[in-house]
Order: C-alpha cells, then structure tokens, then sequence
C-alpha cells in the first residue's frame, strides 16, 4: 500500500526542490537562514530538510506518512472477519453483532462455513459506531444488499442505452442570457461603461434565450432551436418540427424522455406527444442522469460553440450555433458512433447537407 503524499502543483518544495535547497546550504556553503529566506521558509524548515538529507540522503526528502507506526486500538482482522461472517450468514443488525461480540462466546455459524469451529471467543472492546463502520466498509450495511445465501446483491448501475434509432428520444431546454447588441461583457469587460449601457433605456432588458434540444438516443442526432421561452405551446411546437426532422432521417419515434419541468408536465405537450401515437415518460425527480444523453449534448455547447467566442449580437450567436449543430450531426465524430458522425447511424441520409465550417 502506497503512502505517497499528493503535492500541490505550485508547491516550492517538492523533493526536487528540497534537494536545491539542501545542496545551496551544503555545496554553496549559504548558511541556513539565508537558504530560508531565498526559499521563502522558516529556518526550522530548512534545518529539518538538511537533517533528514544528513541522515537517509535523497529518500529522506520525501514526506513520510501521516499514518502511526503502531496502532494498539487498530480492529484486529479476526474481529473484523467476524463482523462480516455474523452480517452475511446471520444477518444480524450492527447493535446485535456489538453485544456478542464485547460478551463473549460462541459464534452460531453455520457448521459449514469456516468460522464455525466452536471456539469460545473472549469479550473483545470494540464500541457500536465501529461496528457500523466495518458494515459500512465492506459494503454491507444495508440488508437489501446482501441475498438470502449472504452474497452481495448490489450491482454496479446499467447504462441506459436504446435499442434502435427512435427508441428513446430525450428532450431539454438549456437557458443562455442573451447578448445585447453590440455585445456583453465579453467584448466590453464586465462592469464596463458599454456593457451597462447595453442593458439601459426603453425596451432594453436583455432576457433570455432557451434553447431547445433533443437528442435520439441511439444515433445522437440532435435538433436544436433558439426559442423566446418554454411554454407549453412553445414547447409542443418545437416537438412537432423535431419530429419532422428525425422523419427525413428514417427514424420513427417511439418513447419521449424529458425531465419534470412544467412545459413537460403541461396536458398539451402531454396530449401532443400520445396524440402522434408516441409514449411520453418523464424521468425521477432530482435524477438528470435519467435524461443523460441530452444533459451531455447540453454542455458540449456550452464548451464548444455558446461561450467559446464572443458575439456582438444575439442572432449572430444563433447562426453559430446552427452551423455548430449541422458540424455536429454529420460532421463531427462521435465515440458512442465508432468516432463517426451521429447521421451514420440514421436509417436514411440527407442530401445536400451543409459543408462543416467549425
């Protein structure tokens, strides 16, 4: 088991550091309080660097471990053996392995497992708190966890992957500040006299963009729109032309992922998507993992197109951005597509697609 320390990047003395430190006071012959100053430490500092340089030569300059060299109170691996024998086999609460264990006595395993050898065990000081502790370690604290047979019943997350294009199409909505003419604060300065200026006078309240986004779940072809807002008719709307765009590529909607906002949770978009005869489910509550693909698809445009340039006007932005879709749709390799564009995936290609200009 490593006990290496992490060090900060920017750290002055790192070992290579304390080894120029210790040569500038041995072979320069600089006394320690002015190798001090020039390193910026104490004088107690650089003293103990050349002692431990003294004694064990370069290893001694590196940090030792905080961990004690003897632990009398450490839970002896026996004990801790017992602890998870009792948990799996008996399935006995923590406050009952805690009393058997400080009385004493006989564990009741089952004669086949290999603990069970009769042996009267002496009262062992351990207190509750570690007990749980050691459950808690080895992962089974909680009884859903562990099968009747006393194996481990907790299994690592499945991904949530479609079956064929069309089988879960994700929805969302990503809220962007729109840019003022002439420009924000990215072209201005934040603060500046011009940014502020911006945002005065009649009918100059910036507001918002949001930008609708769904993602098919097995080709990732995305549709975006920069909409006004995310009413339901809003909403519903943009559903309708999404469909249509993933219908010029072959694919027919099956399910509709969306999260819980209140557009999604509106009787028209409800109504609009089972009316179209698709299925429209919405994920849990507090759970955007559910609704991943598009969480994704959100932030690759935030790093790659929204903020990464400056733009003097909001419709300047929004024609980036759908140059940035169409360089992403058929242009841009994807990982979950074999480093290949998310349209090699579709059921049908488009003609006439638009050159990549990212």
């Amino acid at each position: 088991m490593s006990h290496a320390t992490a060090v900060h990047p920017n750290s002055t003395l790192t070992p290579t550091g304390r080894l120029k430190m210790v040569e500038r006071h041995l072979n320069d012959g600089l006394p320690i309080a002015h190798v001090a100053a020039e390193f910026r430490v104490s004088w107690d500092t650089a003293s103990k660097w050349v002692t431990r340089y003294r004694d064990h030569g370069e290893a001694g300059l590196v940090d030792h471990p905080s961990t004690p060299r003897h632990w009398p109170t450490a839970t002896r691996e026996s004990v801790v053996e017992r602890i998870e024998a009792l948990r799996r086999q008996l399935k006995w609460s923590a406050r009952r392995i805690h009393l058997h264990l400080i009385t004493g006595g006989i564990d009741p395993l089952p004669e086949q497992h290999g603990l069970a050898t009769g042996e009267i065990h002496p009262p062992v000081r351990i207190s509750l708190r570690t007990v749980g502790r050691w459950l808690a370690r080895r992962g089974i604290s909680r009884l859903r966890d562990l099968t009747p047979n006393g194996e481990n019943l907790r299994t690592t997350p499945s991904v949530i992957e479609a079956e064929r294009p069309g089988a879960m199409v994700h929805l969302d909505v990503k809220k962007v500040g729109t840019i003022p003419d002439g420009g924000g604060h990215k072209i201005h300065g934040r603060g500046s006299s011009k940014a502020k200026a911006s945002k005065r006078g009649a009918g100059a309240r910036v507001g918002y963009t949001y930008l609708h986004s769904a993602v098919d779940g097995y080709t990732r072809l995305a549709y975006t729109e920069a909409l006004a807002d995310e009413q339901q008719s809003t909403t519903a709307g943009f559903f309708h032309r999404a469909r249509a765009f993933y219908a010029a590529h072959g694919i027919s909607i099956d399910r509709v992922i969306t999260d819980n906002g209140n557009n999604y949770r509106s009787d028209l978009f409800h109504q609009t998507v089972t009316g179209l005869g698709h299925r429209h489910q919405r994920i849990r509550p507090y759970t955007p993992k559910h609704n991943g693909k598009v969480e994704r698809y959100n932030r690759l445009m935030v790093d790659e197109i929204l903020y990464t340039r400056a733009y003097d006007t909001e419709q300047a932005r929004r024609q980036a951005l759908q140059v940035w879709v169409n360089h992403y749709n058929y242009h841009r390799p994807h990982t979950s597509c074999g480093d290949q564009p998310p349209a090699s995936l579709a059921p049908a290609t488009i003609d006439n697609v638009m050159p990549s200009y990212i």
